[in-house]
């Protein structure tokens, strides 16, 4: 049923398999894996573990005579079964081991494995200390997904084997170690404690964890089982305004996934250089630290939470029900991504829920737009951490929350229960879904997985209403703008009942027709006794989709201001800001002012920005004081796109008085950088605004760096300053926190656009030595930079990063980022000259018509 075919070589969309992609599946199983234990000694100044890994393997055929286990980088010591030395090969990536006695089904094989690991690049993570970097704390933690484990013990290294685990760890005091399922010891040996944790349930080799470290430990519980946060000491204080809520989560879940969690604890380690937000690694999820909240923090930043659930809920989807196999991972990583969206239903409500879900939706349409298009459900890459990607958690998210709208709630979670409960403890591909949905329902909704699981995109929808008040009729013409003309076959097209109301404000009211969309171009004709005032298309906005509303300004504005649905509302800001005229701003100035839900608030504030009438400024500085933080912040945000003096001295200001966000105060700094580095002859001079950018990096330093990033992101927009890009390359260095590091880092391809060619070399020089170091998040942040280059040196770059990292996610990044070089690069002089030729036009363009809004909105 795989149809990965349909991902069709569309001109508009960049191919997700790249050279060297090929089919990829689990190998043969020899046996079905009992049980893991690791008995290991950790030493952690020299960055290495000692120790035995026993496997416990219950043939599964007879005559077995050679074993092949993944294993990484390891030194292999010793192999023996019931005590008895085997001979086996290595070759720094799979152990093989030859057998003395060919496997018997009725007879289990006990594999001893005696092996070390120095300075291991992946699967165990040793955090120390350093010259540059003093306070860091001395930490070991793992992270196995996709196919990492194999870096830190011998294994069979692929989601469909699931077996108990075991796990005795020697580490120094004060150190200690939490780990997966239940602690059986915690014993003193002299200098040296030993943690001995049990894990009674299967589960797959990628979930096996450990972490280590001075934590504080912070407990809680849920019906009698221990939920604990641990965190680095000076930390205690954020821990439960962080994860305080995994109580009523647990709850919750349980509830909606018709399952009682099923292991016996919860724990959640937020650890120092984590290389992801978090993973669920069985009841023992690992988190970064920098989701960790402070005060101030709190106040606008919710990212913390929806962490906390996402991970949560993988304890039932991902660690309780198990994929098979990594092409099928959008099934765990989709209702993780949806969970956030119920959780955020029920602790904040429908409109903040719907609005949760636009914002996946975005993402992921961005990265099919952008990056590439390809099928949820494929077996061809390179490496499966190629997968993780927006097609999965977004898409995925936005996919069951489609199944919800088909079945309705009471159906939908049902099935939910059912597919659940069927699989618990056992392994599941996206047919089992489906099977379960039919199981519990007598629904087979095939033809969703089909056009949205199982082939790539989505549908691009163009509406256009007119009414015929002669006939009453009002008419409503839809066309899929996704399919081209080089698509012969119309292979793209999607075929969707979709409900389209007539909305009237007097009586509120919403008339809804149920039609089927399946052709490039349609025209409905619904019948109405009056005019409508407004037309809903994809009443609620359950589908998956874009929309370009094409309707009359009244009805836009009526939409705008009474539409039930925030979307909806969204969808005609959208709208009317294409319309470009004063009666669109005062329109959405209206919305602005009465619209009782921040998202859509924010939303018109980003549509003004698009509306390029001087006029705009007069109604978006009133709203840099609004009590919202969020709409702040895109205020903030959007009044750099307005390069006058009035939005620089407003932000200015702002800055000066500070802000109780955080974000807002970043936001601002950013956009001062954009407002000096295009504004016309009235713009700032530029050692004013060095010396504002100076003063934010020298004494707001705070969580997680966010306002000096922002300090950072308006330097980058001073593309012709030497002044600016020595103020960035400081923060490149070693000692510089992390999070600021980074965003230096980042910002030199930026800033590198408009130098001379002495300072593009030194960027380039700086880039190099930057590449050479091996923190994942360094390289990625290099590519990032090197990707935003007009220099074919960039690509020389970022061709030796992919050929000598030996992560699967950097080599593709970097491979990425070489083909935007070689585009940026292949345009000449003369292209450049026109592109600002057209900005000066456009900027005119807006003064004038900006001059004669006016004088009609006078003279009306």
């Amino acid at each position: 049923m795989l149809q990965s075919h349909f991902d069709t070589e569309n001109p508009r969309h960049k191919s997700f398999v790249l050279p060297g992609a090929k089919p990829q599946y689990n190998p043969d199983r020899p046996g079905q894996v009992k049980h893991i234990f690791l008995d290991l000694n950790l030493d952690i100044p020299s960055k290495t573990v000692r120790g035995t890994c026993k496997i416990t393997l219950a043939p599964i055929r007879d005559g077995v005579d050679r074993l092949r286990l993944d294993a990484v980088k390891l030194n292999i010591e010793s192999v023996a079964v019931a005590g008895t030395p085997q001979k086996f090969d290595y070759d720094g990536e799979y152990l093989d081991i030859e057998l003395d006695s060919p496997t018997q089904v009725n007879r289990r094989v006990e594999i001893i494995i005696g092996y070390s690991v120095e300075k291991p690049q992946r699967g165990i993570y040793f955090i120390l200390p350093d010259a540059h970097y003093p306070d860091k704390p001395t930490q070991v933690w793992t992270q196995g997904e996709d196919e990492d484990s194999r870096f830190w013990f011998p294994c069979f290294d692929y989601p469909g084997q699931l077996s108990t685990s075991e796990i005795r760890v020697t580490v120094p005091k004060p150190l200690m170690v939490i780990s997966n399922g239940e602690l059986v010891s915690a014993e003193d040996d002299g200098e040296h404690k030993v943690y001995h944790w049990l894990q009674k349930q299967v589960h797959p080799t990628y979930l096996m964890t450990l972490a280590v470290g001075d934590f504080a430990e912070i407990s809680d519980e849920w019906h009698g089982k221990p939920v604990t946060y641990y965190v680095e000491k000076p930390r205690s204080a954020d821990a439960k305004r962080t994860m305080g809520k995994t109580p009523q989560m647990m709850e919750f879940l349980s509830e909606k996934y018709g399952y009682i969690y099923a292991f016996p604890k919860y724990a959640q380690v937020c650890v120092d250089d984590f290389i992801f937000g978090g993973m669920e690694n069985t009841n023992t999820t690992l988190l970064t630290d920098r989701c960790l909240l402070d005060e101030k923090a709190a106040v606008d930043n919710r990212n913390a939470e929806s962490l906390v659930v996402h991970e949560l809920a993988h304890q039932w989807f991902g660690d309780l029900v198990v994929i098979k196999h990594w092409s099928h991972a959008w099934v765990k990583e989709g209702m993780a991504s949806y969970s956030e969206v119920m959780w955020t239903e029920h602790e904040y409500g429908s409109q903040e829920a719907d609005y949760y879900r636009l914002q996946q939706a975005r993402r992921y349409i961005a990265e099919d737009t952008s990056r590439y298009r390809r099928p949820m459900v494929t077996h061809v890459y390179r490496e499966a951490i190629e997968l993780y990607d927006r097609h999965i958690y977004e898409k995925g998210s936005c996919v069951y929350h489609m199944l919800r709208s088909q079945l309705g709630d009471d159906l939908f979670w049902r099935a939910i229960a059912t597919f659940v409960n069927d699989n618990a403890h056992q392994t599941v591909e996206t047919i089992d879904l489906l099977r379960a949905i039919e199981k519990a329902t007598g629904r087979n909704l095939t033809f969703l997985f089909d056009q949205y699981v199982y082939r790539g995109g989505h549908p691009d929808f163009k509406v256009v209403y007119s009414w015929d008040g002669d006939a009453n009729l009002a008419k409503v013409t839809v066309t899929q703008t996704q399919v081209t003309s080089e698509d012969k076959n119309n292979q793209g097209l999607f075929d969707l009942k979709i409900p389209i109301g007539l909305g009237y404000i007097e009586p509120d009211d919403l008339k809804v027709f149920t039609v089927r969309v399946s052709e490039k171009e349609q025209s409905f004709y619904f019948p109405s006794e009056k005019k409508p005032d407004f037309i809903s298309f994809d009443v609620g906005n359950h589908y998956l989709k874009t929309v370009t509303l094409e309707y009359p300004i009244p009805e836009l504005k009526a939409q705008l201001l009474h539409d039930q649905n925030p979307v909806s509302r969204i969808y005609a800001a959208a709208a009317l800001a294409k319309k470009n005229s004063l009666e669109a701003v005062k329109a959405l100035s209206e919305s602005l002012k009465n619209d009782a839900f921040w998202g859509v608030r924010v939303e018109v504030v980003k549509q003004l920005g698009e509306v390029q009438l001087d006029q705009v400024f007069e109604v978006l500085i009133e709203y840099l004081s609004d009590q919202n933080p969020y709409v702040r912040r895109t205020v903030a945000q959007t009044l750099g796109k307005i390069k006058t003096n009035c939005s620089y001295e407003a932000l200015k200001k702002l800055l000066s008085t500070g802000d109780e966000s955080y974000y807002v105060e970043a936001a601002a700094a950013a956009s001062i950088g954009s407002i000096a580095a295009t504004m016309g002859e009235e713009k700032p001079d530029e050692a004013e605004v060095l010396q504002l950018f100076e003063h934010i990096l020298q004494s707001k330093a705070g969580w997680n760096e966010v306002v000096r990033n922002g300090a950072i992101a308006g330097l980058s927009e001073l593309k012709t300053s030497e002044a600016a890009l020595n103020l960035i390359l400081d923060y490149t260095k070693l000692g510089v926190p992390q999070p600021l590091r980074l965003a230096a880092i980042r910002a030199l391809g930026k800033v590198s656009l408009a130098q001379n060619t002495v300072n593009l070399e030194r960027i380039l020089e700086r880039l190099t030595n930057l590449s050479q170091e091996t923190f994942f998040l360094t390289q990625v942040a290099v590519a990032s930079s090197l990707g935003q280059m007009e220099n074919k040196k960039a690509i020389g770059i970022l061709r030796t990063l992919s050929e000598q990292t030996p992560d699967g996610r950097v080599r593709r990044y970097a491979e990425e980022e070489i083909e935007q070089v070689v585009k940026k690069t292949a345009s000449d002089a003369a292209v450049k000259d026109l592109r600002s030729e057209l900005e000066q036009l456009k900027e005119q363009n807006q003064q004038l018509r900006s001059r004669l809004e006016s004088l009609e909105a006078k003279s009306s």
